[in-house]
């Protein structure tokens, strides 16, 4: 397998970062290239703000946050690890900017506006029955702004709408249902569809 740039997505608490995680160790197990694990926001003080501030980040001022964050993200470590020989697994990259940032009221053109300069990844989709993801999101002790404010069954139909977008911008993506499967079935799904065509 050639060096990849791959991004998990899907709703809240479907499990992107359990699988991104368990992807990572699958790739690095398989072969000899190295696997550099990520995620959006990151952990550098911008993304940590982005975390922290969500409740009163609203709409543009959001939205170009994320952008800024995502660019950086793309620039100082992505693309490094990268040119370095390695594997890159992130959880969350462009797709969720095209739901939540649709959640919080602008329209798909203007994200893509923010993001069209960035990398392109191979995208894989996280999809499970919203009344599983409910039930995991009503574990939580808290809710975030968006997660308060949207919900699975919306939040899986914007997810499909985002494919379609990148589906224009000829993206590489996957779909893959997580219903009634563990996360090492899933990330075994996954690892199929990484050497299979484009769905």
């Amino acid at each position: 397998m050639t060096t990849q740039f791959i991004a998990i997505e899907g709703p809240r608490s479907v499990g992107k970062r359990k699988v991104a995680e368990l992807l990572a160790n699958r790739l690095a197990a398989i072969g000899d290239i190295g696997v550099h694990l990520t995620g959006e926001p990151t952990r550098t003080p911008l993304g940590q703000l982005i975390l922290r501030q969500e409740a009163m980040l609203y709409g543009r001022s959001l939205a170009l946050a994320v952008a800024a964050d995502r660019a950086a993200h793309v620039e100082t470590e992505i693309i490094p690890q990268l040119d370095d020989g390695r594997h890159v697994v992130t959880a969350r990259y462009v797709p969720s900017s095209l739901v939540l940032q649709r959640i919080d009221g602008l329209d798909l053109d203007e994200i893509w506006s923010y993001n069209r300069y960035v990398l392109p990844a191979t995208v894989i989709y996280l999809e499970d029955d919203p009344a599983a993801i409910r039930e995991r999101l009503g574990q939580r002790a808290t809710l975030s702004r968006l997660e308060a404010s949207g919900s699975p069954e919306r939040e899986l139909a914007l997810y499909r709408d985002a494919k379609e977008f990148l589906d224009q911008e000829e993206w590489k993506q996957h779909i893959i249902n997580c219903a009634g499967r563990t996360p090492d079935q899933v990330v075994g799904d996954i690892l199929g569809a990484l050497i299979s065509p484009v769905q």
